[in-house]
């Protein structure tokens, strides 16, 4: 069994309240419900953590070092935490980077990503989706990786 962990970011907290229009109705709560259900049917484990703090993050982050993959929707701090990069490099965790809305579609300020050169790949704009299919993703990868 591998442990896949699930992290979200500023403001995530507030998903089915903010900004809809962009976001949707769905709620956290539910998405991680929703991750945790399809890693445990493939018989993995699941952490998941969500924090306005870029350094809680990053404590639990490294509180969490010894998962095995990473699902991260690091929301504004994508765009901004040095940080939160110099973390996920040190740490060396496979990861998928998540984000509901086309980033590109939006502010200029949102299309650089100080994750994505680090990052397996990225899902961007599928909406609430998108962290099911980072959860296939990251099953997949985990199955390859045990058989080698």
């Amino acid at each position: 069994m591998a442990k896949v962990l699930l992290l979200n970011g500023p403001n995530l907290n507030l998903l089915g309240e903010r900004e809809p229009d962009i976001y949707g109705l769905t709620r956290l709560q539910d998405i991680e419900t929703s991750v945790r259900e399809l890693l445990e049917g493939a018989g993995h484990a699941c952490g998941s953590f969500q924090s306005n703090s870029e350094g809680l993050m990053i404590d639990w982050l490294q509180e969490n070092r010894a998962a095995d993959f990473l699902l991260i929707n690091a929301g504004a701090l994508t765009h901004t935490s040095i940080a939160l990069r110099d973390a996920l490099a040190a740490l060396q965790l496979p990861f998928l980077e998540i984000h509901i809305s086309n980033v590109y579609k939006r502010e200029s300020f949102r299309h650089h990503s100080f994750l994505a050169a680090l990052a397996i790949g990225s899902l961007v704009g599928l909406g609430i989706q998108g962290y099911d299919l980072a959860a296939r993703f990251a099953i997949d990868f985990l199955k390859q990786r045990n058989a080698h």
